[in-house]
């Protein structure tokens, strides 16, 4: 008898136990529809349920209410509508207007999505934000015309490198350009010929940078750009330039990172410093981002660095680099070199640990 009350016992605990586990999971609100200003947004992230609040990623609804949002090393600004608002991943305090506020639940991050508290952002921009049950629709209004969606062909490719119709003398040039209005970094892609150069490719909200491993033929190439502007609208956009060099020929001297440091696979603090040699003169373009795995499963983004410093006459240079990780995160430096008049480039990737 008293082995069959032990054993309910521990049947009990364990499925308390279990019932507490999934009810610490956020839940993913697939049945939730967000509609601005009458139309309803598409996620690639589902909507998220915490504590009773509706999440949603970063941007989609908040740039369709007119809002700028700036994402940076966990700190989220949104600006629009005369307001100001500011909250940081994992905090509950907030600040609207310069006034200290405090949220229900903090925003946090589901891969390399930021999620947001829907209705704090939506009434802090000064939107109305209703929700019908019944339905699970939930409808802001922000009392004025949606802005009108960007057409595909308003998105272009600026300061390309090298230029549409150009030729280049060096086998490996650095290929670059700017984007006319924002992009989401996460949905471009870049082709070189038909081959996928998406995961050595630098690319932000502004810009974008490659620089091949590989002799390029003496032929003519075409580069393809595409993805979402920050506003969800697709674009896919092309170029060509020619190759009249292999390495070293006509005088123009093949680009190179050399001493790099840290080395490969260093353990490295929140800040260090990044150095090395290229040929001299160059422009050096350093994008540090971070990661750590959430649960020991799941690969989350976190802060991002970049900035560009000219090599000296020698062809040394250095930065330092800040990105905020926890201890036995990931840090991917990529650095990219280009040689000044040539355009030759190089590029080089560290995988560090924090």
């Amino acid at each position: 008898m008293k082995t069959k009350n032990l054993s309910s016992g521990f049947l009990i605990f364990f499925l308390c136990a279990a019932i507490l586990a999934l009810s610490s999971q956020p839940a993913r609100t697939d049945t939730v529809r967000i509609v601005v200003n009458g139309s309803q947004v598409q996620f690639d992230q589902p909507p998220i349920e915490r504590s009773g609040r509706v999440f949603v990623p970063l941007r989609g609804v908040f740039e369709r209410l007119g809002a700028s949002v700036v994402y940076d090393n966990g700190t989220i600004n949104a600006t629009g509508n005369g307001r100001t608002i500011q909250l940081h991943i994992g905090s509950t305090q907030a600040v609207v207007n310069g006034q200290t506020q405090t949220l229900d639940v903090a925003p946090f991050l589901v891969g390399a999505r930021t999620l947001v508290p829907l209705r704090f952002i939506s009434e802090a921009l000064g939107a109305n934000v209703q929700y019908d049950n019944s339905s699970q629709v939930v409808s802001i209004n922000s009392g004025q015309a949606p802005p009108p969606a960007q057409a595909p062909a308003s998105l272009t490719l600026t300061n390309l490198k090298p230029r549409n119709g150009g030729n280049v003398q060096v086998a490996r040039p650095a290929v670059s350009g700017g984007f006319s209005q924002p992009v989401d970094p996460n949905t471009v892609k870049l082709t070189l010929d038909g081959r996928d150069v998406s995961s050595t490719t630098y690319v932000s909200q502004n810009d974008f940078l490659f620089t091949p491993t590989y002799d390029l033929s003496q032929a003519r190439h075409t580069v393809e750009v595409k993805g979402n502007s920050a506003a969800g609208a697709a674009f896919d956009r092309t170029w060509s330039f020619t190759s009249s060099a292999t390495s070293n020929t006509n005088g123009a001297a093949a680009n190179y990172l050399s001493n790099l440091s840290p080395t490969d696979g260093s353990t490295v603090g929140s800040t260090f410093t990044v150095s090395g040699t290229t040929l001299p003169n160059s422009t050096v373009k350093i994008a540090a981002t971070g990661s750590a795995l959430l649960g020991g499963v799941l690969r989350i983004g976190l802060g991002t660095y970049t900035n560009t410093v000219q090599a000296d006459g020698n062809g040394y240079f250095s930065q330092s680099v800040n990105v905020q990780v926890p201890s036995g995160g990931n840090i991917a430096v990529r650095i990219t070199s280009i040689a000044p008049n040539t355009n030759a480039g190089a590029a080089s990737t560290l995988n560090l640990r924090s």
